[in-house]
């Protein structure tokens, strides 16, 4: 798969072996890397990344990209469907932007771009959630094109479905 365009961003598809050194949080010199890049769940991602690679194969275009900065390569987050399309079509996501990076809407540019991604790629729904103080991310999902659909007492729930093509 290649890199994700948008305006301002470069989703990149994680490899094998950039998500071992994202997991490790050990770059090589040719990585560029925002200082507080990779997050521990940034690191959480490319893990459960290599496990479903080790477990049921490459899940491309289903799997974990890392945000990049258009002008220069730097990498400043990520984003990653947590599986593949279940039965019914249904994708679940889960992202984040470094804290150097936050406040300029790139998750949601991002998030948006993704979005695009599985419809394209034939999901019919993606699911998203966020906790009840998180309302940076809630805002990231609203902008993104999701909708609020449930909340529970800790979490609020978003998703998007995508119309038959």
């Amino acid at each position: 798969m290649t890199d994700v365009r948008t305006e301002r961003l470069v989703l990149h598809p994680l490899t094998v072996a950039e998500a071992e050194r994202v997991a490790a949080a050990e770059p090589t010199t040719a990585d560029r890397w925002a200082a507080d890049y990779p997050t521990d769940g940034d690191r959480k991602d490319a893990r459960d990344l290599l496990e479903l690679c080790a477990t049921a194969g490459d899940p491309t275009p289903f799997g974990g990209y890392e945000i990049r900065l258009r002008d220069d390569g730097t990498a400043i987050g990520g984003l990653c469907f947590h599986r593949p399309p279940d039965e019914h079509g249904a994708v679940t996501i889960g992202y984040g932007v470094v804290g150097s990076a936050r406040g300029h809407g790139y998750a949601t540019e991002a998030l948006h771009a993704l979005l695009a991604v599985a419809r394209s790629a034939g999901a019919r729904t993606v699911r998203g959630d966020a906790d009840h103080d998180n309302v940076a991310s809630q805002r990231v999902m609203h902008g993104a094109g999701m909708r609020h659909v449930r909340s529970d007492e800790k979490v609020r729930y978003y998703e998007i479905t995508f119309p038959r093509q």
